[in-house]
């Protein structure tokens, strides 16, 4: 089996990433795997065996679909990608995925789309950009022979959404490596980081609008007055950083707040970290809380994502908040401050359950390489 899939990850390109050697994996099990990267001008072509990235090197980000199309029409005449050898899948069922319908359209090859973030929220339809997404999600999804879902929650939503759906709805979740970060040891950049508090919270997010890491801010201004040796360490970067640094001055919390931009070794900062806390306003996954929960790190979070799930919600694992609900993130970050058992007690279950329900990396890549020849199968 040939796959092309239309991406947008540029970390495909560095060498170290994870994300990188995930795909090595699923390209060793496959004839061939092609990827097109919606990335600006400035990257190169990449080839390791039988794996081929490719950027779009778009003169800038209007012209990311119309170059990945003209790159796929490329690699699917080069490479004889037919209609019984090959599975086209993007990444998402947004701009990718109008590629991967005009590829698929133009060529028959079977379609696959992937959906990561809960776009049938009502919180993602906020904004002018996501609404666009939206409506174009509504189309693509019903014009796919697969697709493959992060959460049961997502499959959920798409199922209701979409009634009519004939093709399968596969669940995958994004594949954490739990027994690597439960053995993992901390090094001690990030002890330094915590060393000026008694009690750090710890977040990891793009600091974008969606994530509300303002609320977060509003909530330590409470906390600070009873506990002011409280401390949050945010790892992160995005559009929202100047107006949170703003509002971290405008709150008096300069003593209390570091910002240390984004960090490749968050699993350092969770293992130190007394609390994780999570306030976006939505998630497809919510990989953190895995990772959260994987280093024994307790978890207050929004209704969001795996969140959603009994992993997180049968009160034994974590504290979930409606969103935007800053008393119940106020009232659940202080009592796990007062309550050292709680704490104790939410670290040793959820990283219980998640050692339990975890499969090793070959497991994971055997099972999607799986749901992609199934789609084969079903010509």
């Amino acid at each position: 089996m040939k796959v092309l899939s239309i991406g947008t990850d540029r970390k495909l390109f560095e060498d170290s990433s994870t994300v990188l050697s995930r795909m090595i994996s699923y390209a060793s099990k496959v004839e061939e795997m092609h990827i097109i990267v919606f990335t600006k001008k400035g990257f190169r072509e990449k080839n390791i065996g039988n794996l081929h990235i490719h950027p779009t090197n778009s003169v800038n980000p209007l012209y990311y679909i119309f170059d990945a199309i003209k790159i796929g029409e490329e690699i699917i005449k080069n490479n004889n990608l037919s209609l019984t050898n090959s599975v086209l899948s993007t990444q998402d069922p947004f701009e990718t995925g109008v590629v991967g319908y005009f590829l698929h359209k133009r060529h028959f090859l079977p379609f696959q789309v992937q959906v990561h973030t809960d776009f049938l929220s009502s919180h993602f339809k906020i904004g002018f950009i996501n609404k666009i997404r939206v409506f174009i999600a509504r189309f693509v999804i019903q014009k796919a022979q697969g697709i493959r879902v992060v959460s049961d929650v997502i499959k959920e939503s798409v199922k209701n959404k979409f009634p009519k759906l004939s093709v399968n709805i596969e669940v995958l979740p994004i594949f954490v490596d739990i027994q690597n970060i439960v053995n993992f040891v901390p090094n001690e950049s990030a002890k330094k980081v915590f060393s000026n508090f008694k009690f750090t919270i710890f977040m990891a997010s793009r600091l974008a609008k969606e994530k509300r890491i303002n609320i977060a801010l509003k909530v330590l201004k409470n906390i600070v007055i009873e506990f002011p040796k409280t401390g949050l360490v945010i790892a992160g970067n995005g559009p929202e950083l100047v107006k949170l640094k703003k509002l971290t001055d405008k709150l008096s919390l300069q003593n209390n707040v570091v910002f240390i931009g984004w960090q490749n070794d968050i699993v350092s900062y969770l293992k130190e970290a007394d609390l994780f806390l999570l306030t976006s306003e939505y998630e497809g996954y919510g990989m953190t809380l895995v990772e959260a929960g994987a280093s024994g790190c307790p978890i207050v979070t929004t209704e969001v994502g795996l969140a959603k799930t009994s992993l997180f919600k049968n009160n034994e694992n974590s504290l979930v908040c409606p969103v935007g609900d800053i008393k119940c993130i106020e009232k659940s970050v202080s009592s796990l401050i007062h309550d050292n058992s709680k704490r104790e007690l939410f670290k040793r279950k959820l990283q219980e359950s998640l050692i339990n329900t975890s499969i090793s990396f070959d497991d994971y890549t055997t099972k999607y390489v799986n749901i992609l020849k199934s789609m084969l199968t079903n010509v």
